[in-house]
């Protein structure tokens, strides 16, 4: 008895998808057997990559969330300096870097606020755990809210104008250039521009509620710009408190201490 037809459709994503996209991950959204997909690549002659359930390929990882995969960044900034659990596997004369997916997601929770799934397609790495579908939805919005690109020089003339003028915050000029505040401080610095925004003022003590809201939005992972906007202080504000609290202003970090 022949297994269910395979259509135009179902092919193209297979193509498109192998390689970068986990066997399980491929099975669920054709909603076929791991075997049936394994048949159908022979059938295909696409080329071979290290199929597991369990593990991808860290290029695989990189693209299924919708990441530049080149350069030595990642490499430094996630493997080196944040213990990205990648371990190196040996398939025939050639070494590939590759993730246990249990492993990733475990790591990932613990690094929540430094990840960006803006980019992460639903499900592309097969099931995924409870709290990813929530950081995708706060991820994009973030991006819709504010400007990732890079500065344009009427941005540039703008920034200078409102910092000459002297009469907004940081927060007051992020709102207007839909920039985060910390995007503003960057530039600053790199256009050398002497003026300063007006100090908002974070003498005003923190209430109950707000310190609440602080406490609920850490153990979220959500970021400091979100936090700015919800509890009515300044990120930098935000970041003080957090300091001085867990001795980091890293929030995965706190997030740990707090839990």
């Amino acid at each position: 008895m022949y297994g269910k037809i395979w259509t135009e459709k179902e092919c193209d994503y297979l193509q498109e998808k192998w390689g970068t996209v986990s066997l399980k991950g491929i099975a669920k959204n054709l909603n076929r057997s791991e075997n049936s997909i394994l048949l159908k690549v022979q059938h295909l002659g696409l080329s071979p990559f290290l199929e597991s359930g369990d593990y991808i390929t860290w290029h695989q990882l990189l693209v299924a969330l919708g990441i530049d995969s080149s350069g030595m960044y990642k490499n430094i900034s996630w493997i080196k300096n944040r213990g990205c659990p990648v371990k190196m596997k040996k398939v025939n004369k050639c070494s590939f870097k590759i993730i246990y997916l249990d492993d990733f997601w475990k790591w990932a929770e613990k690094n929540i606020d430094f990840l960006d799934f803006s980019g992460f397609e639903e499900k592309s790495l097969g099931v995924e755990p409870g709290w990813v579908k929530e950081k995708r939805r706060r991820d994009i919005a973030s991006n819709q809210n504010y400007i990732k690109s890079p500065w344009t020089r009427t941005e540039d003339e703008r920034l200078k104008k409102l910092l000459r003028d002297y009469k907004y915050s940081y927060s007051d000029i992020s709102k207007m250039l839909r920039r985060t505040n910390g995007a503003i401080q960057r530039r600053r610095c790199d256009l050398k521009i002497m003026e300063r925004p007006i100090k908002a003022d974070n003498h005003i003590k923190w209430t109950d509620k707000q310190y609440g809201a602080l406490l609920d939005l850490i153990s979220k992972g959500y970021g400091y710009e979100y936090m700015a906007e919800v509890i009515g202080k300044s990120s930098k504000a935000i970041r003080g408190k957090v300091y001085s609290c867990y001795g980091t202003e890293n929030l995965d970090k706190a997030r740990l201490k707090l839990a």
